[in-house]
């Protein structure tokens, strides 16, 4: 009797089996080509959900084939352990986040051993481990020794929710924290910087040298470094009697050949000129309610012009340096600080922003660069002066054209990279006025978090050495546990952790009480991974140098600036300290796709939650791998279908009852198993090719990652081999080749299904070794090439018939044998045939009138 199947009586065999074996434990081998497989590694936030198995599943699907395709394949596994996600979690359960990240840990490791994953459990990393959150302090401190470390005051991201300063990147559109969604606030606080500026050139040059990342992700780290080219230029400050003083104030412009243009002048809310400039004068108190209104808005609402543009007169004044014009300064809530030096000339004829401004405080605006066909531009002619000082416009104008207005450079071509804007800035420079310039949008990486669970910056204060790092060999600096984060307590609570001694002086000290960003722990986890277990040093050069960069990278969009921007910035700098001999650590990314239930993304709060372990229980981990797997796009967004698991289950069910049949009649190998007397020969031979192209298209598909794609192919192939046993008696059958397509299916499915095929293989088909260190099935493109083919024939752009050709029919064959077609000679007969269009080996089309 034919064993029925049944994943849950053979799943925890396997898997312990594989562990016993350590059969996806690697070693570095030189002989082998390597590849290095890694999905984004996860927080131990809790159980794993479907977003977990869909990533984790893309990622073992393409370990398991490199394997078998003859590679030594590294694929390890780890946690991002620190950081705000775990303490808020442990808050919120009153229990100590390391109780709580240690267990969930447990719990997750436990999940994704019943999924199959083929990890390498020896290299695993946790970042809150000691052995790992030393060597991300080394880091800090080499960082430091190179001039990347810098400590200062500046205006912060801060999160009431969160109680700690977010780096501008984890500020999502609309102001909120990343992690919580509570509202972003601005305050002004002493903090930690890693200079990720000083690579800013090259992080974006590089991009280019990545053809294996999504063009959406390089474009959106492209943006965010943001490169622009134009000019500085100094303005005079003016006094409260309006005259020149020994002061300036500098601007960055991307359009200096405008200069003529500028109307008045701005300053960010946070600018350091604003509280001298307006104090105890008539106009503080307006520009104080500029200010606080700014503070309760975002850095990112305010640059995307998202809120109501707001400003204020200062009363002070600044000089133009093309024309000597005195321009006001205001200040407004759409400049910030962060950006380019904090104060704009505002030019409302040629900034959309600046010209809404304008039309609100009844600013001039004057025009100075025309589009060629603009009916002004006739108007002014040669007109040095301004004879204009406002435009019929509904909108500025920022495109290429002619300058007007413009003093000595009336008639040059304006825009951006202009004649008349290099003419300007040439000007500008003669005269110390100004300097070619190029700016980047890229901040340095605020790291210091005012929260416990993460790693201690290893740093001391001193009164009187200052600030002081502490030496390498008192590694790592270690988080006390008593710390009672339920009560809102941090480091700085607790004077038995920072009070201490200074390295150099000796004397009394202060430790440095602020953690690391989490995102300096998951920056260099990957490297890791290639000497986990290194005790002496952070890893070995060799090691690193055989299993780096990653080949293949799998994560979500959702990191596309800001793990994946620090994680090339620290790979960067490791180069640049010897520790590795690249500059790009990820060759290929693949961003997976979301899973929605109801057309909205997965979460407890929606209530539409499908827990794996629940339908791991009813259907196995291999249905649900393979359901996950086929019903969309590795790239695309997957709607959740309890049919579409059950589907995959009954799929899984089929070529188990398949092979357990031909296992029955056939014993041996295909090599030496007795044949029928053949049978249907055509049956054998369009299943042998069947065979052969199916192999070929699951080998193409998976390399391109089109999973889905290549399990229909599957699927294919197992109704062909149900369609050559119906065309055929038991006593017909070629048992060879049977036994031939049971194994071959065993093996493509194999890394979709790793359980069910490994119990298929060994108990069922009679192997000894794993399937999944057997090799990957070979084809012969020439025999997976059908003999005959069938072509549609079109009259007047409907399908009327199909002709059967043979495959290597010429045209001339091909049409004849269409228009002799009987449907064919009706529906052409006594009209006349105007074309015949073929196009090979698929479509006949006929045009009659």
């Amino acid at each position: 009797m034919t064993r029925q199947f049944a994943p849950h009586e053979f799943e925890e065999k396997w898997q312990s089996a594989w562990e016993s074996a350590r059969l996806y434990s690697v070693a570095e081998d030189p002989d082998r080509p390597k590849k290095y497989v890694l999905e984004m590694f996860p927080y131990p936030s809790g159980d794993i959900h479907m977003g977990h198995v869909r990533n984790y599943s893309i990622g073992d699907v393409v370990a398991r084939y490199s394997t078998m395709r003859g590679m030594n394949v590294l694929h390890p596994i780890g946690w991002d352990a620190f950081g705000l996600p775990a303490e808020n979690a442990a808050i919120k359960s009153g229990t100590h986040p390391a109780t709580w990240t240690y267990g969930n840990i447990e719990k997750q490791a436990a999940s994704f051993k019943r999924m199959g994953f083929s990890y390498d459990w020896d290299r695993t990393v946790v970042t809150c481990d000691e052995d790992y959150h030393r060597w991300g302090q080394w880091i800090f401190l080499k960082f430091w020794e190179r001039g990347l470390v810098e400590r200062k005051a500046s205006p912060v991201n801060w999160c009431p929710g969160c109680k700690t300063v977010l780096a501008n990147e984890q500020v999502l559109a609309g102001g909120v924290c990343w992690r919580c969604g509570s509202v972003v606030e601005k305050r002004e606080l002493e903090q930690w910087y890693f200079k990720i500026t000083e690579y800013a050139q090259e992080l974006l040059d590089t991009l280019d040298e990545l053809p294996g990342w999504p063009e959406r992700v390089k474009t959106m780290q492209a943006n965010w470094i943001g490169r622009s080219e134009g000019a500085e230029v100094d303005f005079t400050l003016c006094d409260a009697d309006g005259e020149p003083t020994e002061r300036t104030i500098t601007v960055f412009t991307t359009r200096p050949d405008t200069l003529f243009g500028c109307t008045f002048f701005l300053l960010a809310p946070e600018h350091p000129l604003v509280d001298e400039l307006v104090s105890g004068t008539e106009h503080e108190d307006a520009v104080r309610s500029v200010v606080e209104t700014s503070a309760r808005e975002t850095a990112i609402d305010r640059a995307a012009g998202e809120v109501e543009k707001i400003g204020a007169f200062t009363g002070r004044f600044v000089i133009n340096p093309v024309n000597g014009e005195k321009v006001p300064v205001w200040v407004s809530n759409y400049v910030l600080m962060e950006y380019g030096t904090g104060a704009v000339m505002a030019v409302p004829c040629g900034d959309q922003r600046d010209f809404e401004f304008a039309r609100t405080y009844g600013l001039p605006i004057p025009p100075v660069v025309l589009a060629e066909d603009d009916p002004l531009l006739a108007q002014l002619g040669a007109e040095r002066g301004r004879a204009i000082d406002d435009v019929p416009w509904a909108e500025a104008y920022d495109g290429p054209g002619v300058m007007v207005q413009s003093g000595a450079f009336t008639g040059k071509p304006g825009g951006k990279d202009s004649e008349g804007m290099r003419a300007v800035t040439e000007w500008l420079a003669e005269r110390g006025a100004g300097r070619f310039s190029v700016n980047f949008r890229l901040r340095d990486w605020l790291i210091s978090r005012q929260r416990y669970w993460g790693n201690p910056i290893p740093a001391v204060h001193c009164d009187a050495c200052g600030l002081v790092p502490v030496p390498e060999d008192e590694l790592p600096v270690r988080l006390p546990r008593e710390v009672d984060i339920t009560k809102g307590e941090t480091l700085a609570d607790h004077p038995e952790f920072y009070e201490t001694t200074c390295p150099r002086c000796g004397g009394a000290a202060r430790r440095e009480t602020d953690t690391m960003d989490t995102f300096t722990c998951s920056s260099w986890y990957y490297f890791r991974y290639c000497d986990a277990r290194n005790g002496d040093a952070i890893w070995d050069v060799d090691n690193v140098g055989y299993w780096m960069p990653v080949d293949q990278y799998i994560g979500g969009i959702e990191h596309a600036i800001l793990h994946l921007l620090y994680s090339r910035f620290f790979t960067k700098v490791f180069r640049d300290m010897g520790l590795c001999d690249f500059g790009e650590p990820f060759t290929n990314l693949l961003t997976q796709g979301m899973v929605k239930k109801d057309g909205e993304v997965m979460s407890k709060s929606r209530g539409n939650v499908v827990a794996p372990e629940d339908m791991i229980a009813e259907f196995g981990a291999d249905a649900l791998r393979a359901y996950i797997l086929f019903m969309a796009p590795p790239d695309k967004d997957l709607e959740w279908s309890q049919e579409g698991l059950e589907g995959a289950y009954r799929f899984l069910g089929r070529v188990w009852r398949y092979v357990a049949e031909v296992a029955e009649r056939a014993e041996g190998t295909a090599a030496d198993a007795e044949r029928g007397n053949g049978g249907d020969a055509d049956a054998g031979k369009a299943l042998r090719r069947e065979r052969h192209r199916v192999v070929g298209k699951v080998t193409d598909d998976i390399e391109r990652f089109q999973f889905n794609t290549a399990l229909a192919a599957m699927m294919e192939l197992l109704n062909a081999a149900g369609e050559y046993r119906r065309a055929t008696s038991d006593d017909e059958r070629d048992v060879a080749l049977e036994r031939e397509v049971a194994e071959t299916l065993v093996l493509l499915l194999a890394p979709y299904a790793p359980y069910m095929c490994e119990e298929l293989w060994r108990e069922l088909l009679g192997h000894d070794g794993s399937v999944h260190r057997e090799p990957w099935p070979t084809y012969d493109a020439s025999l997976a090439a059908a003999d005959e083919i069938e072509i549609a024939v079109q009259v007047n752009g409907k399908v009327r018939g199909r002709v059967v050709v043979g495959a290597s029919a010429s045209e001339d064959a091909v049409r004849s044998a269409a228009l002799a077609l009987p449907r064919i000679v009706e529906q052409t007969e006594g009209r006349t045939i105007h074309k015949v269009v073929v196009v090979p080996g698929k479509l006949v089309s006929i045009v009659v009138k």
